[in-house]
């Protein structure tokens, strides 16, 4: 007799349970070298606190409790580490560093590499700026990618304060702007055009609106002339300047990187392989999140999938 689990999730067996171990205490350890000392919060909250995080992320699971509150599983690990912060150490001496391993809970259709319940990995400094805050969570990503043996992996590295700038430059409608968003948000440049297209805007401007999001490639991408992208290109150049080579060489900057969730104010980045069709994971600043919920500190973090890391890592042994 077969009793079927929620679709979306997965028993884990032994001879696979020891891999993901593996990996976990390969992440680990360099969290630990790394000065990021491990958390874990509950995996339910109240809804009222996660939604706090504004647009992106919505709480997909929901129960009640006795008292009628509104409860919600974690979609990520940020947003109740920011309610940490403010709450557990509202006079701590920034930077202050976490490191967590921790499912998350997400309402998708389920396909290769997207699941309802996973395991994610990852860390969150808060109280670094920008640049060197950025800097130095990138130097502890890649860090972590190598100590598990990924080779292949590229760091797609762009900025979610610049197609904003350039929307509030061009004045175009509010209304419109959340379209947009969530056309560069799926990647879907063919939708974007369509929207773009749709603008009371001249043509340069629409050019331009077009042509930044598939700038893509090595520091070249940097070079931008003055305008509305210019705070975020040299953004950017400012952590390049940061990195020690090892990292830099793994960076593709993406001038039309968007990671579709609203507490992102700055640089962000996503994970690639060769081996794994979709992102392994990825991050960002979030430099107003923290604020939300009584302490203002500047951020940023990241978290790696492990079951995607996993895959990614078959894929490259098979290959």
């Amino acid at each position: 007799m077969i009793h079927p689990i929620p679709s979306g999730t997965r028993d884990v067996l032994p001879d696979e349970m020891r891999e993901l171990r593996a990996i976990t205490e390969a992440l680990r350890g360099v969290f630990d070298r790394s000065g990021y000392g491990e958390v874990y919060t509950p995996a339910i909250e109240y809804e009222e606190v996660l939604l706090r995080a504004g647009g992106g992320l919505k709480p997909a699971y929901r129960v009640f409790d006795d008292h009628g509150e509104v409860l919600a599983l974690r979609a990520d690990m940020t947003v109740p580490i920011a309610r940490l912060v403010a709450t557990r150490y509202p006079t701590a001496d920034p930077p202050l560093r976490f490191c967590y391993f921790a499912h998350a809970y997400r309402e998708v259709r389920p396909h290769r590499g997207q699941m309802r319940e996973f395991l994610q990995a990852g860390i969150e400094l808060v109280g670094a700026p920008a640049p060197q805050g950025t800097a130095e969570a990138l130097r502890v990503l890649c860090a972590s990618l190598d100590a598990v043996g990924l080779e292949g992996y590229r760091v797609g590295l762009g900025d979610a304060s610049l197609y904003p700038a350039l929307l509030a430059a061009f004045d175009v409608p509010v209304e419109a702007r959340d379209r947009l968003m969530h056309e560069l948000a799926t990647r879907d440049f063919v939708g974007l055009e369509r929207e773009v297209r749709r603008l009371d805007t001249g043509a340069e401007e629409a050019d331009l609106l077009l042509a930044v999001p598939q700038m893509r490639g090595g520091p070249q991408v940097l070079e931008a002339p003055a305008g509305p992208v210019a705070d975020a290109v040299g953004g950017l150049r400012a952590v390049l300047e940061l990195l020690p080579d090892a990292v830099a060489e793994r960076v593709i900057f993406d001038l039309g990187l968007a990671r579709g969730l609203g507490y992102y104010t700055g640089a962000v980045f996503d994970v690639y392989d060769p081996a794994l069709g979709a992102p392994i994971g990825g991050g960002g600043r979030y430099d107003d999140l923290v604020g939300r919920f009584g302490r203002s500190l500047p951020a940023v973090g990241f978290a790696l999938g492990v079951d995607r890391l996993h895959l990614a890592l078959a894929g490259e042994e098979r290959g």
